[in-house]
């Protein structure tokens, strides 16, 4: 892919943007922890069911703070349901609910972790919602970004870029974030936007591949 062909679209980047009841139980959680208190609000919403168990436990490791133990701890309990040994049993929806929290709580005593971890797991073994776990801790991990101040930023290109490309898109990108602000930038792949890039920065969603060019066309065809 030659530079000239994909600073066109990093120029219209710049441009563009330039321009532009386990709810009740996660709350309770989030604030039984500790002293009763109203919910920390975390620097980015996060949406889903994911998203409220995520904001509860931001809300409790902060008033506790603890953020980053309890990251590295979710971080390990991540790992560990993903053991076959384990998944066979917790992930298994044939096995009764008290085997899995069992299974669980063994692995939580032996790993010693905090008192925080092990509620937030236990709530989620109590309420059937193991196999969500993993969207869980993806969830507390976008939350944790945004509290490190990190913007994360995700670009698909139809061939991985070069160097050269990949540091002008850098430079793009940074020339947008606050200060303070630190760009984590994800690349991937896709032949089947067949050229230009999309990219994904925060809420901001912008599609200039060659592929969405083309369908934009042919409806104006359809339409004329």
């Amino acid at each position: 892919m030659c530079r000239r062909a994909l600073g066109s679209p990093i120029e219209k980047l710049v441009i563009k943007m330039a321009a532009a009841r386990v709810g009740q139980q996660v709350r309770h959680f989030s604030t039984s922890v500790v002293k009763p208190a109203a919910l920390v609000k975390p620097p980015i919403q996060v949406y889903g069911l994911e998203g409220r168990y995520a904001t509860a436990l931001y809300s409790a490791a902060s008033k506790q703070k603890k953020l980053d133990q309890v990251e590295k701890e979710m971080g390990r309990v991540a790992t560990a349901l993903k053991d076959p040994k384990m998944s066979a049993v917790v992930l298994n929806p044939h096995i009764k609910r008290a085997i899995k929290q069992k299974t669980v709580n063994d692995f939580l005593v032996k790993d010693k972790l905090s008192p925080i971890t092990v509620n937030f797991v236990h709530l989620l073994a109590e309420n059937g919602r193991l196999r969500q776990t993993q969207e869980v801790v993806a969830a507390f991990g976008r939350i944790m970004s945004a509290h490190r101040g990190e913007v994360l930023c995700s670009v698909t290109t139809a061939q991985p870029l070069d160097e050269a490309n990949l540091t002008e898109l850098k430079n793009a990108l940074n020339g947008f974030l606050a200060k303070g602000e630190i760009l984590k930038l994800e690349t991937k792949t896709d032949p089947a936007i067949l050229g230009g890039m999309i990219v994904s920065v925060g809420d901001k969603y912008i599609d200039m591949s060659t592929k969405a060019k083309i369908q934009k066309f042919t409806n104006i065809m359809k339409e004329s």
